[in-house]
């Protein structure tokens, strides 16, 4: 009797396709947007989605949750949502007469923080620590979060009523901030075809487990940064400081957010090496929300993707290994 022949595991490449398509089959004609999206979880980061309402911004967090085989938990922000709704409350049981703390929606593998910037200030700043440390502190105890983790959050414009704008100190905590944007006209066509999201997400399944997420986090952590590469990180970040259109320039963990980001995009195209296009694919959405443009300077209508373009054109390509 012979044995059956054992498959070979799929490799990182098919892994990202698999996550990648199976989103597209909910968000269409934002291809580039959903690439980004699943490098922002492979890079162990968190993910910033602001756009105007009806573009999909939730529909791209539900796909991408819904694509991996893990918990994960929605919260819609408002203006009375309180710290305790998100980490959860001490509950006193009765037979025991002891406090028993009953975990909130953070303590999921992915947490959709759907219109965060509608929430208080108070409640947004909850989220630093689990951002940041993979923590929650409750009643001075502090509980490890699971792994994968990853906060998928989206926003509106803050020019629009009943917004609260997120303070610098978490926006830096987001590894990316994507725009979707309006489709395509065919685009377009094929929501219509497909009678909107709503009907797509239910029928969605996950392609892979948190598992694979979290050896493909791995694999992501091994892609080689040549010392050059570096220190053309270092300078870009240099010279945003000296930029006299900006206010606020890039701080040492934007350089480390753009390094992981970086090996992301280069594991995503099947090297195990990064290269200098790598750093200036993922520079926007990492790179535009960390800075603070001097108010005369945006009065003047400069923009955080032109800052981007200068800094790429004062500092030069290295050229060696």
């Amino acid at each position: 009797m012979t044995a059956a022949p054992i498959s070979p595991s799929p490799t990182f490449a098919q892994l990202f396709e698999a996550i990648t398509n199976n989103i597209s089959s909910v968000v269409h004609g934002k291809r580039e947007a959903i690439d980004l999206a699943v490098m922002c979880l492979l890079s162990e980061g968190h993910l910033l989605i602001e756009d105007v309402p009806g573009v999909g911004k939730t529909s791209l967090a539900k796909a991408l949750a819904a694509s991996i085989d893990c918990t994960w938990k929605r919260v819609q922000f408002t203006p009375d949502l309180l710290p305790a709704d998100l980490v959860g409350v001490s509950v006193f049981q009765r037979a025991s007469e002891t406090f028993v703390f009953q975990p909130g929606p953070m303590f999921a593998n992915i947490v959709l923080a759907d219109e965060i910037n509608r929430a208080s200030p108070k409640t947004q700043s909850a989220l630093l620590e689990a951002m940041e440390e993979r923590q929650v502190s409750a009643d001075g105890v502090s509980h490890s979060l699971p792994e994968p983790f990853m906060v998928a959050a989206t926003q509106n414009p803050v020019e629009q009523e009943g917004t609260y704008r997120l303070p610098e100190s978490q926006l830096d905590r987001f590894l990316m901030r994507l725009s979707l944007g309006y489709p395509g006209r065919q685009a377009e066509l094929e929501i219509l075809d497909s009678n909107g999201a709503a009907d797509a997400l239910h029928a969605l399944r996950p392609v892979v487990s948190a598992e694979e997420v979290v050896q493909m986090c791995q694999a992501v952590r091994q892609v080689h940064i040549a010392p050059v590469l570096k220190g053309y990180m270092v300078d870009l970040s240099e010279s945003s400081r000296s930029h006299p259109g900006l206010l606020l320039g890039l701080s040492p963990r934007a350089t480390l957010q753009l390094a992981r980001a970086t090996r992301a995009h280069a594991a995503a195209h099947g090297r195990e090496y990064a290269i200098p296009d790598d750093v200036k694919a993922v520079s926007v959405p990492v790179l535009s929300h960390r800075m603070v443009l001097r108010p005369d300077a945006a009065a003047r209508g400069l923009t955080p993707e032109v800052v981007i373009q200068d800094l790429f054109a004062a500092v030069p390509v290295p050229a060696g290994r």
